[in-house]
């Protein structure tokens, strides 16, 4: 569970409806920011969600009657692209209403009158389904548009083929675990360094398979000193003897 969720909380116009929901509520677990905006401009922002509301958990939107019809439109010119979440502040909405906002891509719904405690734990049920599926095993969701995603590759696929991988791949599974790192109560130190053990483990793997376990050949191909790349494998309990065994010609036996 995060110690602090922080949501921010878009007003078209004046907002009248969002008055008493700003500021710090459930012991300061939970922040609400105001962002005001232009009448007609909610659909930029949320064009952005990805890279200027990144910074909140979660955006909030008020949902009424008078205003579902421009709240649809809005919903439906969006990109499907990954962000911070969005919640609907539900006013005198009907059940097929809400239903209809999900199916539009509204992630979740609180109802009025506001009440922190409901909104926080629908956020953290939230938080917990990202992070369940961010390296869920066959799947590997990564956050940042899609320029940076890799479908359908699990851990253990990404880690035996890690040297036919491009760059790109690599960094969409560093965004997916950083991001499960930072919704749990994990340090950045701590997640930062399973990240770059597992990629030194994984690389130093298959070098050395692609190599016959001949190390010097696998340290000049990875571009790294012959002394560094056998400090990593000391580092990590690597022993090239299987490598070279695997890769020996299977003579028939003699007579």
């Amino acid at each position: 569970m995060r110690e602090r969720l922080d949501c921010a909380v878009l007003m078209v116009g004046e907002g009248a409806w969002a008055k008493g929901l700003l500021g710090s509520h459930a012991g300061g677990r939970l922040h609400m920011h105001g962002l005001r905006i232009e009448a007609g401009g909610l659909e930029s922002v949320l064009h952005g969600r990805s890279a200027g509301l990144r910074r909140y958990d979660a955006c909030l939107m008020h949902a009424d009657e008078p205003g579902l019809a421009g709240l649809r439109r809005t919903l439906v010119a969006l990109p499907a692209r990954p962000g911070a979440f969005l919640i609907a502040y539900a006013q005198d909405l009907k059940a097929a209403a809400i239903h209809d906002l999900y199916a539009l891509g509204v992630d979740e719904f609180i109802r009025a009158p506001f009440c922190a405690d409901a909104l926080r734990a629908r956020l953290e049920r939230l938080l917990d389904t990202r992070r369940d599926r961010i390296l869920e095993p066959g799947l590997m969701v990564a956050e940042g548009g899609p320029d940076y995603l890799a479908q359908g590759v699990g851990e253990d696929e990404l880690c035996d083929t890690i040297l036919q991988r491009s760059g790109t791949e690599l960094e969409a599974y560093a965004v997916a675990f950083a991001s499960r790192g930072a919704t749990s109560r994990e340090s950045f130190r701590s997640a930062k360094g399973k990240v770059v053990a597992r990629f030194e483990k994984a690389y130093i793997h298959a070098a050395l398979g692609r190599h016959g376990g001949n190390i010097a050949m696998a340290a000049r191909a990875a571009q790294k000193h012959r002394r560094a790349f056998w400090e990593l494998m000391r580092k990590h309990d690597i022993d090239p003897d299987p490598y070279r065994r695997a890769s020996a010609p299977d003579y028939p036996p003699d007579g």
